[in-house]
């Protein structure tokens, strides 16, 4: 055994504990009522939070001595301290740091200090090593025994099977098992590390034994007992406690509690009589009964119901505003319909049947929108998740004659909300499954009908409850996952994908201080400059909202608290140039986009469901004889648009002055980079005859132009979506012009204000005006209508004129 060095005396503030015995490294609550233990508390906090933790022998001593306390014990740091759970004393959350000894009490009044010698773990010399090796062994062998018997949690075996160190072991097997108080302190004054294993080995065969001989004990009675005898024993059994608990053996009182309760509701007259029929029932039925049991949960769970309780609205709209812009940064286009909502209520309180749909890409905020929207109407708020439902009965709950019966959770959700007129969240509704058990989105459609949700029936309840003052609001990640009858009640407000400037705000005013309280940091001791803050949305996140972020920010914070745990004085100021050393290597560098101007490499731009995204296409001409090859994990609807762009190029191959068996002589090969990534869709068609066009005639592409449109065999370009998610993936990745069609032109209203400020939008109507804008230098298309002069000679101002006189062949 090799021992470390000796450290000196020192003097801390001392908790006696009453059957409790704290272990190095372990982390254990406890309260504390005695004024003295609650002096020494505040003594450690004033100081470096440090306290002297030892057991007193005798349980019932109120004010223990220095000979009625255990010599040793451990040092520990308090980690938390809350008020007591009777509203006395103090609840303390301690972590122990290692083992010492109790010399000398200093001071008794206002609270215990002594002289304490912490007592170093001792290494286990190179000569034991294999006799640490076989008590490890034994030891686990003999936890592995007791833990049959007693149920603990799944990290506890995982941490005893990868222990390798003996006196950890020892400690911490010691402080997960209900072992008796006094062997527990034996292992605790045991300072060498395999006499201390050897220790807990013998105390755990020991305990073995025990739990062995109580199975058995269980087992022989259970033998003994014939069913008839064991019911009789139970029947009796209840009732002599129904006897001394004074209660009756009828059902009558229950009958009439619940009358009680059901006439000081004064609901409807039809509620009212069904209800009072079942007390009846319940009244005639004997308590052996099982259908007693039911029907007194059925009462209890009805009469539960917030029939008549609603809370009073806030309408302040000046009060709403404040509290959406505190909550959330941007979403202007959200918070104002918001305000029109709470406005037509201050105006029309008896409106009812409006259901906001909040759809946007994760991590945008829908789920606190509707948080906010709860605290500034002064509503309860409940939440329900839809993710993954497949069974109608989640919604209308089940029939009460099924055992296990229970509410839907619609009706659970207004009981938890304590009130009829809540602010009802309804979780993923894009989510919603179904199969052979019914279809959940079905029962919903009474749920969300402004019509008939007055006398909505809980297959549970069977009794009509209205819910037509709860404020429903739903929220999605994709609509068109929605079904239709659901959508057709609903009223959307897009949540679209955030600006870098947006995610700046918003971590620097909302995320950055909620991570700092929540990891015990002080603004003080974690600053990170307005550079760095930008490098972190820029190099370690690729999103459409803010989730991704808030994790490397609660990162940043974790590795400083534990700068700040190791030396309270620790303060960090990180600016954009020292990054890496704390968050690692850049996780995302430069987009994918084409940034020179490059011979048949073009700028598409998609959409996915966290928001829209560059999407380069390739396109190379080849010696062959003509097959046309598409690659990139392509679907059926993009591989057709390719094939519609080369049938326009094939038609119009003399007019554009490409080679007029281009398609027999070569073979063409289009590619769409990131290949594991599956892509589909018809708006990649203006991208896809870009590309070819420029692969055919040589000509290279504009790399600060980005396209979308969909296209048709006689040249047209149709209109596409998700153009407000591709405005903001152009204005991400720095494209300066983006070509749309042109009955998307009206859809820019959706479009963020930066984005418009930053990027310049052309809209086309037909493929002829395409190469104006898109080619470097341009083949002319028949009937071609030139870009604008002023966009030509922003974007292209080396390209030729178009030939005049070119008509379109018939």
């Amino acid at each position: 055994m090799i021992i470390k060095d000796f450290t000196p005396l020192r003097e801390l503030p001392v908790v006696p504990l009453r059957g409790l015995v704290v272990f190095p490294e372990s982390r254990v609550h406890f309260e504390i009522s005695r004024q003295s233990s609650i002096a020494a508390l505040k003594a450690a906090m004033r100081e470096q939070q440090e306290i002297f933790l030892v057991a007193q022998k005798d349980l019932l001593t109120e004010n223990p001595t220095l000979h009625q306390l255990h010599s040793i014990g451990v040092i520990a740091t308090v980690r938390q301290v809350l008020k007591g759970s009777a509203g006395e004393g103090a609840r303390v959350y301690v972590e122990g740091q290692c083992r010492a000894q109790c010399k000398e009490l200093v001071q008794e009044k206002p609270c215990l200090r002594a002289l304490v010698a912490p007592r170093a773990e001792p290494s286990v010399a190179e000569a034991d090593k294999l006799k640490e090796k076989a008590l490890l062994r034994q030891a686990k062998h003999l936890f592995d025994l007791c833990a049959r018997y007693i149920s603990l949690p799944p990290d506890i075996p995982l941490t005893v099977l990868s222990s390798r160190s003996a006196g950890k072991l020892a400690n911490f097997v010691a402080d997960s098992l209900s072992l008796p108080f006094e062997e527990k302190q034996s292992v605790l004054e045991e300072t060498d590390p395999l006499a201390r294993l050897k220790l807990l080995c013998v105390l755990l065969a020991r305990e073995h034994e025990l739990q062995q001989v109580e199975v058995n004990i269980n087992e022989q009675v259970q033998n003994q007992m014939e069913q008839n005898q064991r019911e009789n024993f139970l029947r009796e059994q209840r009732r002599a406690i129904s006897a001394e608990l004074g209660e009756s053996d009828s059902t009558q009182e229950d009958a009439a509690e619940y009358r009680e309760k059901l006439l000081a509701l004064h609901l409807p007259q039809d509620v009212e009589e069904k209800l009072h029929k079942d007390c009846t029932r319940l009244e005639r039925m004997q308590i052996q009964s099982p259908e007693s049991a039911m029907l007194s949960v059925y009462l209890e769970t009805t009469l539960g119901l917030p029939w008549n309780k609603l809370t009073q609205d806030r309408l302040n709209l000046e009060a709403a505003r404040k509290k959406l812009a505190k909550d959330h940064y941007g979403l202007k286009e959200v918070k104002e319909r918001i305000l029109q909502m709470l406005a037509v209520r201050k105006l029309s309180p008896d409106i009812t049947g409006q259901i906001l749909c909040l759809v946007g890409p994760p991590g945008v905020g829908k789920t606190s929108v509707a948080h906010s929207v709860a605290d500034a109407m002064g509503r309860k708020f409940a939440r329900i998740s839809l993710g993954g439902i497949r069974d109608e009965a989640e919604i209308r709950g089940h029939r009460k004659t099924y055992i296990g019966a229970m509410p839907g959770r619609i009706i659970n959700a207004l009981v938890q909300a304590g009130s009829r007129n809540p602010v009802l969240l309804l979780d993923e509704i894009d989510k919603l499954c179904s199969d052979f058990r019914g279809d959940p989105a079905s029962a919903l459609l009474e749920v969300m009908d402004g019509e008939q949700n007055a006398t909505f029936r809980d297959h549970y309840v069977e009794l009509p409850f209205d819910l037509s003052r709860v404020l429903f609001i739903t929220t999605a990640n994709d609509r068109s996952s929605i079904p239709m009858p659901l959508l057709d009640r609903m009223e959307v407000i897009e949540l679209p994908s955030y600006t870098a400037e947006e995610k700046f705000h918003i971590a620097k005013d909302h995320l950055l201080p909620k991570q700092i309280k929540k990891h015990g940091l002080q603004k003080s001791q974690l600053r990170l400059h307005d550079d760095c803050l930008r490098a972190v949305i820029d190099g370690y996140t690729r999103e459409a909202g803010v989730r991704k972020l808030e994790q490397r920010l609660a990162a940043l914070c974790r590795k400083c608290a534990v700068r700040v745990a190791e030396a309270p004085e620790f303060k960090l100021s990180l600016k954009a140039d020292a990054l890496e050393a704390w968050l690692g290597a850049r996780k995302y560098k430069e987009d994918h986009r084409n940034r020179e101007a490059r011979v048949g490499v073009v700028n598409g731009l998609a959409w996915t469901s966290v928001g829209g995204d560059i999407m380069p296409i390739e396109a190379l001409v080849l010696p062959g004889t003509g097959k046309l090859k598409l690659t990139g994990s392509l679907g059926n609807v993009m591989k057709e648009s390719a094939e519609a762009a080369v049938s326009y190029l094939r038609y119009h191959a003399k007019a554009l002055e490409l080679p007029p068996e281009f398609y027999r002589e070569n073979d063409i090969h289009i590619h769409v980079p990131e290949g594991a990534v599956p892509k589909d869709g018809p708006s990649a068609g203006v991208t896809l005859f870009t590309a070819l066009l420029s692969a055919l005639s040589g000509i290279k592409v504009n790399p600060n132009l980005a396209m979308t449109g969909e296209i048709t065999l006689t040249g047209r370009v149709l209109p596409i979506g998700g153009l407000r998610e591709k405005a903001m993936a152009a204005y991400r990745s720095g494209v300066f012009s983006v070509l749309i069609p042109e009955e998307n032109l009206p859809d820019l209203e959706e479009v963020d204000d930066a984005v418009k400020a930053a990027v310049r939008f052309h809209g086309i109507a037909r493929l002829s005006e395409l190469p104006g804008y898109a080619l470097l230098t341009e083949p002319e298309l028949p009937g071609d209508i030139p870009a604008p002069e002023s966009a030509k000679q922003e974007l292209l101002p080396k390209r030729r004129r178009p030939k005049s006189g070119v008509t379109m062949p018939a």
